[in-house]
């Protein structure tokens, strides 16, 4: 069979276009990492072929010794990569070259800046891959085939990084992939091979593959044209880093194989390097990102692990090795219990996958408390990034509940800060004698948590309060109800009985201001008709007239919101009212003697009462119309 060879010239999607041009200008200073991109990309396209050929072993095409070679040729200005890898079909050259494979494209650009230092970071942190060639190259020119397709199936792309590219069916007789930069002016050290083994030692030398270069000659030039061109020398140590002795392995070599291995442009927060001995028996070595990518809230965005057994990769993504809260980890597993034709259907019920899970887990999580003892500063950079990402972690994994409870950091009004710094162990250390609870309250924003009317008896008593206002607030708080033996209890739920942190003075005012407002309560049920479920005079506000409580059992007013505003159909709870006896306008609207007119101040309290909450008005023209009366009756 034949393939009819043909050419056309497509364009670029326009991400593409202009990440191709901020890489160009923003990474001067970081023009060497090409090489290290081009490389990994290869690392991956042998990696992939050895865990497809498992179950075809026709792919190897009589050829299963992986190797990347470079080659310089100053003659014609061009560097040349070469793996004998997985290679590409004209349609994956299209999906993978073409366009930007990657989800959270809008959110980067976004987020640029137009500082050239500045977003060369941003660059890092996206991930530069293939088109990092252009940093150094003004022509690339990739000719690829892939494994176990004829060789009327080689694929010839070529772009200026102008905006277009050029695609060409051609002949290529062996499988893989061959990148050729064609060097810019002004970049010429790249075309010193010298200068190529340093940048290959100092970024790639834990590449498992060979990594080969040709021999420098020594001797004269009569000599060196007599050495054969074709011999080439290993110019990495070629070996899987994690199988390597800690002792042995340097900050910067760890710091290299995460950039590999994560795609990542900037240095790790923390990493461990685990080898586990036993029933089973695994190596793990497992970062933790400086920063969050792109695409860490992307439902369909892929996370996880790389997997390895006996050193042989079997998989990316191996989101079993990983629970979802902590999918910002990065890193291998190998392990030596595992068979090589594990598949992820086999990964979901194997034994061997659930120790080394439940293992890997413990060591992470293990990781983060160490950090949060020693290096403060350190951690709070991390939750910064990844703290609403660990908040999901009691909803999913029950297990490790009391110790994901350690690390997590809230907002409250001890500080009225908006940074979340606060350790539930600190809160628990400040709590006041006889304080039975761990007090929070959740809204839709900081300023709205922290000026919330149901605050304001804790504050006139000095309790603390912790102040939610992240969205995944709530998923927290409905599986996680206590802490070190003390439960946990919203200030906007229930009625509010604080114990002993109340003396038996007020407790018998509190009876006595009852019993006085008794016929006030009943006329505002009438008032307020089937827009609450009860009515009670409160103790818990001190300069707010009404607040709006949901009953001890039922879904939050902000969870109600935020359901709502997902397009969940949510059954309406009705609040209950409670009203401050002690507020001027209540004292006012309690010698009200015209009903109608107690029946509608009753109702601007209530209203009020409603969008303090952060809640919504059913018909605020009514709602404005009421106000304007009351105002026009004061101003008579």
């Amino acid at each position: 069979m034949t393939v009819e060879a043909h050419k056309e010239t497509l364009g670029f999607q326009t991400e593409v276009k202009q990440l191709l041009n901020l890489m160009i200008h923003s990474l001067y200073s970081n023009k060497e990492i090409f090489l290290r991109e081009l490389i990994s990309n290869a690392s991956d396209a042998a990696d992939k072929l050895r865990f497809e050929g498992l179950s075809d072993d026709a792919l190897f095409e009589n050829d299963s010794e992986f190797k990347i070679t470079v080659d310089v040729d100053k003659d014609a200005h061009t560097v040349t990569i070469t793996d004998n890898g997985i290679g590409m079909s004209r349609q994956e050259v299209i999906e993978h070259i073409g366009t930007i494979a990657k989800s959270g494209t809008a959110q980067f650009f976004q987020s640029l800046s137009g500082d050239q230092a500045k977003d060369a970071h941003l660059i890092g942190q996206f991930g530069v891959g293939f088109y990092s060639a252009f940093i150094v190259a003004d022509r690339v020119t990739l000719t690829t085939r892939r494994a176990g397709l004829g060789a009327e199936h080689g694929v010839c792309w070529q772009s200026e990084g102008d905006g277009e590219y050029s695609l060409e069916t051609i002949e290529k007789t062996e499988r893989g992939t061959s990148v050729v930069l064609h060097i810019r002016e002004g970049e010429d050290e790249f075309l010193e091979p010298y200068r190529l083994r340093n940048i290959i030692g100092k970024y790639s030398d834990h590449i498992t593959l060979p990594i080969l270069m040709k021999k420098e000659s020594i001797g004269d030039k009569e000599e060196k044209e007599d050495s054969p061109e074709s011999e080439f020398e290993t110019v990495n140590r070629a070996s899987a880093l994690w199988a390597r002795s800690k002792s042995d392995i340097t900050k910067e070599e760890y710091s290299e194989f995460y950039k590999h291995v994560a795609h990542d442009f900037e240095e790790p927060l923390a990493h461990i390097h685990n080898q586990v001995e036993g029933k089973y028996e695994y190596t793990s070595l497992l970062y933790i990102p400086s920063r969050a990518p792109f695409d860490l809230w992307d439902r369909d965005s892929k996370h996880g692990i790389k997997l390895y057994v006996r050193r042989v990769y079997i998989m990316d993504d191996a989101e079993q090795l990983m629970p979802n809260y902590l999918r910002f980890v990065r890193g291998i597993i190998d392990s030596s219990d595992l068979p090589l034709n594990v598949s992820r259907e086999i990964l979901q019920h194997n034994k061997a996958i659930e120790h080394i899970r439940a293992g890997s887990v413990k060591k992470v999580l293990s990781m983060l408390e160490k950090m949060a003892k020693s290096d403060a500063e350190k951690y709070t950079s991390f939750w910064k990034e990844f703290g609403r990402v660990i908040k999901e972690g009691p909803g999913e994994d029950f297990t490790n509940t009391k110790q994901i409870a350690r690390l997590l950091r809230f907002s409250t009004t001890h500080t009225d800060d908006e940074t979340q710094a606060v350790s539930l162990a600190e809160y628990v250390d400040r709590m006041k004698p006889g304080q039975e609870a761990i007090y929070y309250v959740t809204a839709e924003s900081f300023s709205a948590a922290k000026n919330s009317p149901h605050l304001e008896i804790f504050r006139k008593k000095g309790i603390e309060v912790l102040l939610l206002s992240d969205r995944v607030d709530e998923w927290l708080l409905s599986s996680f109800t206590d802490f070190e033996d003390k439960s946990l209890k919203s200030v906007t739920q229930g009625e509010l009985n604080l114990g002993d942190l109340e003396d038996k003075k007020e407790k018998e005012a509190q009876e006595e201001t009852g019993k006085a407002f008794e016929d006030i309560v009943k006329k505002m049920k009438a008032a307020l008709g089937d827009s609450v479920s009860d009515v009670r005079i409160t103790h818990r506000l001190t300069s707010s007239p009404a607040c709006l409580v949901t009953g001890e059992h039922d879904m939050s007013a902000n969870l109600e919101r935020i359901l709502k505003s997902a397009g969940q159909a949510v059954p309406g709870s009705k609040p209950i009212f409670e009203f401050n006896p002690e507020h001027p306008l209540v004292l006012k609207l309690k010698d009200e003697s015209d009903d109608s007119r107690f029946d509608e101040l009753t109702q601007v309290l209530f209203d009020q009462a409603l969008l303090a909450e952060g809640g919504q008005l059913d018909d605020p023209a009514t709602f404005v119309k009421r106000m304007n009366e009351l105002l026009l009756s004061m101003a008579k």
